[in-house]
């Protein structure tokens, strides 16, 4: 399987932004596509398994909250129109703060895998589990912008899914050995993991 890191894609957004359902083991599954750096909003929405679960406006609203208790918010420069503390303006690419206050509105709990540790320890059983996230390292735009991209990873109907947002559409795992190795790749070259639990 190819690893996620090792992509480097010309541009995603050649395809343009989209969703699409795509069916697996007898359930519909919905997948956003990708477009310019929103991949976090779009993992959000394929973590949710619902359109606009998430919107722009609400990300960019909880960045400018966060924004707010920055302890860095009164050093303004004027890159400060674009680059904002916690997401560009213009395209989006927002942090892990925004994710984390993202899911906490929606009751959701948000614990960082220990990289000591191999995906085996992580109980994909349990009963409390909603999905995973994970951000990893990429290169586009053949090689010229690194970056880093979310995706979510989650069980619909007991059949899990890689719902990265470059993929054309959601990519069934066979089995969970094969998620297990899919995270422990991510994990080895650099991805972070975190476990997304109901907090209810």
């Amino acid at each position: 399987m190819e690893s996620p890191l090792a992509r480097s894609v010309a541009n995603p957004d050649e395809e343009g932004p989209g969703s699409a359902e795509s069916s697996g083991g007898g359930s519909k599954v919905y997948h956003e596509r990708q477009r310019m750096q929103f991949c976090l909003l779009h993992a959000l929405n394929n973590l949710m398994q619902e359109k606009e679960s998430f919107s722009r406006a609400d990300l960019d609203g909880i960045s400018e909250n966060l924004a707010l208790t920055d302890p860095n918010k009164d050093k303004w420069t004027p890159l400060l129109l674009i680059w904002k503390p916690h997401h560009n303006a213009l395209t989006g690419n927002y942090d892990v703060n925004v994710l984390i206050a993202a899911l906490e509105a929606r009751k959701k709990k948000v614990v960082w895998h220990d990289h000591r540790k191999g995906a085996s320890s992580i109980d994909l059983d349990a009963e409390a589990l909603a999905g995973l996230m994970i951000n990893v390292p990429v290169r586009r735009f053949r090689g010229l912008w690194s970056g880093r991209h979310w995706v979510a990873i989650r069980s619909v109907d007991g059949v899990w899914f890689n719902l990265d947002s470059d993929l054309s559409s959601a990519k069934q795992f066979q089995g969970k050995e094969e998620l297990i190795v899919f995270l422990d790749s991510v994990l080895s070259q650099g991805g972070e993991l975190m476990i997304v639990l109901q907090d209810e």
